[in-house]
């Protein structure tokens, strides 16, 4: 009997064994399964990761792993250019077909496109799927045929055109091709010197079973509460934190989809609170479309008027964002959540975003790097399309005038003070009504509290109203110096 040649299946950002059409189509064949993972260098204009996202990437690659073993298979692991890895490889296993999930970024899309163009003239079979979207970012169309560029009826028209595929379960048994691995250990992806990751550690489970817990968790109760709770950052269940989940392939979209509609019909889920969750993945898509059209949304304007925008340059200002040193507690309490857990809460991302780009009037730009080197959940689309709409230049972009105000937005929802008292422990003895502006306190309850303003905490490194005000004429001036050119 003959021995069918093996597949390759080529993990990129779609580290899971459940719901992934390209290791499913691989299952299909017949055919034994090679898979890989590679470590690629010589993308031009590739972006490398940040050291977060090297963290969970070297925990996920090691579920991955062991989930593979336990259905006897292996996870190869190569580094290198593709092209050389994938023709190797073949010529070691004698594999006739490689299969993996698209990508969407513009240096990896060329990078693919070449690659699946050099393989076919040799003569390997190479099929790309969709797995990491609900639907391709050009599938979408405006009645003009354009694509969209507001959310509101990109969500509208989604929701009227998508249907979720079948669910594809996992392979029941995987056979180990022999093929030469690197070990993990000496990619370096964990942080040394020092290792900085233990509250990473404590925060998450990277990998495909943390993924589907953390989705199961949600759906058992928090989904129901979503509409009211989700701008809530001292509720640890107000979100579902599944964003890294998402970024590494660890959970596809239609597992989230299928999930939350199930729960729906069978009654257990909210419908409201489920089409208000469902709308943030959609914001992921819509992101998606965005980059796809504009490949250099993390790096230029969306809107070419703001390339006239005054910004200033201060690293000095920019380093206490960064440290969570600002003076504004929420602020501060998010930049200490991101630094020591990867993560910060999405209401507070916007405070904290808006912060530097109006308060401290700093380039959205050196923001987005920050949250790229320090997410755990840092996405090539969402990081620069969230970053860009609440610096006003993006696609759908909150209006100009629009100047978050830090004292007032902690005061709403963080009422209680337990998220800036959790991450700021020096303010933790603060009055609530003073707690979201310490400044303003007299200096009899500053001192029961055990604060000195300027000394255990910092004062406030700009005053609200004349930044406010200062942004607000650098708009004003962008605006005039558009209708003038």
């Amino acid at each position: 009997m003959s021995v069918l040649p093996p597949v390759i299946v080529w993990f990129r950002e779609d580290l899971r064994l459940t719901d992934n059409p390209a290791l499913a189509a691989a299952v299909e064949t017949g055919a034994p399964i090679v898979c890989l993972y590679i470590r690629e260098t010589g993308i031009p204009g590739a972006r490398a990761p940040g050291g977060a996202s090297r963290w969970w990437l070297n925990q996920s690659l090691m579920a991955l792993a062991a989930s593979l073993e336990g259905l006897g298979g292996r996870l190869v692991l190569k580094t290198g250019d593709a092209l050389k890895v994938l023709n190797a490889l073949a010529a070691e296993t004698g594999a006739k077909s490689v299969f993996w999930t698209r990508r969407y970024g513009e240096a990896e899309k060329s990078a693919d496109a070449a690659v699946k163009a050099a393989l076919k003239e040799t003569g390997i079979n190479v099929q790309s799927f969709n797995g990491r979207l609900l639907m391709e970012p050009w599938a979408l169309k405006t009645g003009s045929g354009g694509y969209y560029r507001v959310f509101t009826p990109f969500w509208r028209a989604m929701q009227a055109a998508y249907v979720a595929p079948a669910a594809l379960p996992a392979p029941k048994r995987l056979g180990n091709t022999a093929a030469a691995s690197e070990d993990l250990a000496d990619w370096d992806l964990h942080p040394r010197g020092p290792d900085w990751s233990a509250g990473l550690a404590d925060a998450w489970t990277p990998g495909e079973a943390g993924a589907l817990a953390r989705l199961a968790a949600f759906l058992d109760g928090p989904v129901n509460g979503y509409a009211e709770t989700r701008n809530r950052p001292d509720l640890d269940e107000s979100t579902s934190r599944l964003s890294p989940h998402l970024r590494f392939g660890e959970i596809g979209p239609a597992q989230i989809w299928r999930a939350v509609k199930g729960g729906v019909e069978a009654r257990r889920i909210d419908e409201r609170a489920a089409l208000v969750f469902l709308s943030e993945i959609a914001w992921r898509e819509f992101s998606h479309v965005l980059l796809h059209f504009n490949p250099e949304l993390a790096r230029k304007n969306y809107n070419s008027n703001f390339d006239r925008m005054p910004w200033l340059s201060n690293a000095a200002a920019l380093g206490f964002w960064q440290a969570g040193q600002t003076g504004y507690p929420v602020v501060d309490a998010g930049m200490r959540q991101l630094w020591q857990t990867g993560w910060m809460h999405n209401r507070v991302r916007m405070i904290a975003a808006s912060f530097l780009t109006k308060h401290l009037l700093l380039p959205w730009q050196a923001g987005e790097t920050w949250f790229w080197d320090t997410l755990v959940d840092a996405d090539p689309a969402i990081n620069a399309a969230s970053w860009q709409w609440t610096a006003g230049s993006g696609a759908d972009a909150a209006p100009y005038f629009r100047v978050f105000n830090p004292i007032t937005q902690g005061s709403k929802f963080d009422e209680t003070g337990a998220y800036v008292r959790r991450w700021c422990p020096e303010l933790a003895r603060v009055p609530d009504k003073f707690l979201h502006a310490p400044f303003e306190a007299p200096e009899g309850i500053l001192k029961t509290a055990g604060v000195v303003l300027g000394k255990t905490y910092p004062k406030p490194i700009v005053e609200h109203s004349a930044a406010r005000q200062r942004a607000l004429d650098a708009y004003k001036q962008t605006k005039e110096e558009q209708g003038a050119a």
